[in-house]
């Protein structure tokens, strides 16, 4: 089993000490910055935008992993893919023309991620699974953090990881919502490559070892 990639997820850092929690993730073993862009529309909560993202990007030194909680995402897909981040996520449930959406996504040079809420199919994949970089599944309700995990994940993980297999797709699996120690592991034997985790992380005494930990699951 490889060594999984974390990604911190900055909407649960404290945001009046934003630089000096954009360092620690620099300084630990974390190898992305996660950054949940939320309307108030597509999910019942705001978070922040491009402002915001800027101040981070600025003070990031490892790659931005952006997913997008909005709806009709293509109107500003630029705004984002001009920030250059390695990642840019879209929802399924947002994007009446996905395929198009991903296309434009990676026609920019940026990895194309697909995030599915808890109650989509992963089978709705089939058709795009090998266009696509990476798939988010939300292992939550999207809009909060802090929510408890949804135990079917794992098997919506073994579904993806089959998915993926079956075409011959090199894309990521990526779990967001709820990842703590405690289930780490068994996400990881199920498939997964890529964990999001915020309050377990910016909540913690020792942040930098609690992702040293999610690490070595």
């Amino acid at each position: 089993m490889a060594t999984p990639l974390i990604a911190p997820s900055i909407l649960a850092a404290d945001f009046g000490w934003l630089k000096q929690e954009c360092e620690m993730v620099n300084k630990s073993k974390a190898d992305w910055f996660h950054l949940d862009i939320m309307d108030g529309v597509f999910v019942p909560n705001l978070s922040f935008g491009t402002p915001v993202v800027k101040a981070i990007a600025k003070e990031a030194k490892k790659p931005l992993d952006i997913h997008l909680m909005i709806i009709d995402p293509d109107r500003y897909l630029d705004l984002f893919l001009d920030l250059e981040p390695l990642v840019l996520t879209v929802h399924y449930e947002a994007c009446t023309h996905l395929h198009r959406t991903i296309n434009y996504i990676s026609s920019r040079g940026v990895y194309a991620g697909v995030a599915l809420n808890p109650h989509t199919k992963v089978s709705l994949l089939e058709d795009i699974i090998t266009e696509i970089d990476l798939v988010c599944l939300m292992s939550v309700n999207p809009g909060f953090g802090g929510q408890k995990f949804i135990e079917s994940t794992y098997q919506k993980v073994q579904q993806t990881k089959s998915l993926t297999a079956k075409y011959g797709s090199s894309t990521l699996i990526e779990i967001d919502g709820g990842v703590t120690d405690k289930n780490a592991g068994k996400l990881l034997k199920s498939g997964a490559d890529v964990l999001v985790a915020g309050s377990h992380v910016f909540s913690s005494s020792d942040p930098q070892k609690t992702i040293l930990d999610l690490k070595n699951s």
